[in-house]
């Protein structure tokens, strides 16, 4: 499904930051758009950034359930810094609906990643898809082998070194050399 976001541009508080960008909505079902100007109130404007597709993977139905969890659920836009200065600060990389892939884009310190409310139309549609797809895995739980003090290796080291100050020798070899 493509999805515009919507940016808007306030004058900084800062002498250092002559703008603030900040994604604060995105457009279900929009049509291509590259910066196109929405809405201008003083020096505060809304861009319709660009248009991405919202991709939804059979595979990461659960992370589509976490953020439906979410109270209002959530789409993240991740941007990516441009060279220009002024006019346009960032490049829309991928709009996802996957907190997980938000937060892989996130760790990488390279992307802006911004949370926005998912609009009630494009919850629905996430939903849907979940419902219609998501297989819950059972839960196994993994046992532990029981110990076995018949099975100590005891360090095997370098075969190649036999001295006293060897590095690979374990504490006990070590106890054992002593005591007998």
């Amino acid at each position: 499904m493509p999805v515009g976001l919507i940016v808007r541009r306030t004058p900084g508080v800062t002498r250092w930051a002559k703008w603030a960008w900040r994604a604060v909505g995105v457009l279900p079902g929009a049509a291509p758009a590259d910066w196109v100007e929405l809405r201008r109130d003083g020096d505060a404007v809304e861009y319709h950034a660009a248009t991405r597709p919202l991709t939804v993977w059979a595979a990461e139905t659960e992370a589509y359930r976490v953020t439906l969890a979410d109270h209002p659920p959530s789409v993240w836009a991740v941007l990516r810094p441009t060279n220009h200065i002024d006019d346009i600060p960032f490049d829309v990389h991928v709009i996802t609906a996957s907190p997980f892939e938000a937060q892989d884009y996130a760790d990488s310190g390279e992307e802006l990643v911004e949370k926005i409310t998912m609009p009630a139309g494009l919850a629905a549609w996430v939903q849907e898809f979940t419902d219609s797809h998501h297989e819950e895995d059972p839960f196994v739980k993994r046992r532990r082998n029981k110990h076995r003090t018949d099975q100590v290796e005891d360090g095997r080291g370098d075969a190649r070194i036999k001295q006293t100050t060897d590095v690979y020798r374990t504490p006990m070899s070590a106890r054992k050399a002593r005591t007998s």
